[in-house]
């Protein structure tokens, strides 16, 4: 099985961006958020990015985002990277929680491009490195024009790249041909942060994923990563394709986290598929419908779906 480098796969390769477990009456639950994070482990992941978007941090107090980061840590130990979110849109914040998360023994940081006040470009790479000079952990910054109102541009992240704790780019752009320009005039490791796009970015050479859908399908991604990694392009086609309708399901049927959480009730690995305003609880209606979808893609318990994934004889 081909394997990435280290040094080009900073933080692993199959990475979950994952749901922050509330319980009923909306609090904060590290006992199962540490429960989850064994879980992905368990499952296929070598990463896990927290308090990012689908862990729903912009909900989270920065005392709830030190405790679920160090209850992360200490459940998976040194099975995988722990990658914690700290972008904000006010640097001085975005410091502090940087500087807490290493505290609390993060691998990594996410930082999201400053959003709704639609800094220049100057404005962006000054919160990057400022980011990157804080502490003495990796940075992968996060470019998602579609929430941020900004795409970060090739200059950026050229300018970054020259500061030796700026290692990676989580890329939900779209735009896989400014994508390959990266690659081609950086060092900086690319992870798909689209689940729609995991198979075309690893393709032109990302070095893994930061998924949503991963939350339920990890172990199928670590296979898509391994057969592009072996040139085996039928079978991480045939991944893709098998779970192009939980993709749908999950990722634009209400919203990424609502169906997430939903989906791992429906498995059983949350108890709760609660999450906080403005977000709203999947319906049982939606429910039952992620549980239609994991049953098409064979990964619901007694799905009798065929293994579109399976690797060919050699």
């Amino acid at each position: 099985m081909a394997m990435v480098a280290a040094n080009r796969a900073p933080f692993g390769q199959v990475l979950t961006a994952m749901v922050t477990p509330f319980d009923a009456d909306g609090a904060l639950d590290c006992r199962a958020a540490a429960a989850l994070a064994e879980h992905l482990v368990a499952n296929g992941h070598n990463g896990l990015v927290i308090c990012g978007t689908t862990g729903e941090a912009p909900t989270l107090s920065d005392e709830e985002q030190s405790r679920l980061v160090s209850s992360v840590v200490e459940a998976v130990g040194d099975r995988a990277s722990v990658v914690a979110g700290v972008g904000t849109n006010d640097t001085r914040h975005t410091l502090e929680l940087a500087r807490a998360a290493e505290t609390a023994g993060a691998d990594g940081l996410l930082v999201v491009t400053p959003y709704y006040s639609k800094p220049p470009q100057d404005g962006i790479a000054a919160h990057f490195l400022a980011v990157a000079d804080a502490t003495d952990l990796p940075a992968m910054l996060y470019d998602i024009p579609g929430r941020t109102g900004v795409k970060i541009s090739a200059d950026t992240l050229a300018r970054c790249a020259e500061h030796p704790r700026v290692v990676a780019v989580k890329d939900a752009s779209g735009d896989l041909h400014a994508g390959s320009w990266l690659m081609r005039s950086t060092d900086l490791a690319i992870y798909s942060g689209d689940d729609a796009l995991n198979l075309a970015w690893l393709a032109l050479g990302a070095v893994g994923v930061v998924s949503v859908v991963g939350h339920v399908a990890g172990h199928l991604y670590a296979e898509m990563v391994a057969a592009v990694g072996d040139a085996d392009l039928d079978t991480a086609r045939a991944i893709d394709r098998r779970l192009l309708p939980l993709v749908d399901g999950i990722m634009t049927r209400t919203q990424g986290a609502i169906m997430t959480k939903a989906a791992l009730q429906v498995l059983g690995v949350l108890q709760s598929r609660a999450v906080r305003p403005p977000l709203v609880a999947a319906t049982d209606e939606q429910l039952a419908l992620v549980a239609a979808d994991l049953d098409t893609v064979g990964l619901l318990p007694g799905s009798t779906a065929p293994d579109a994934s399976r690797r060919k004889s050699a």
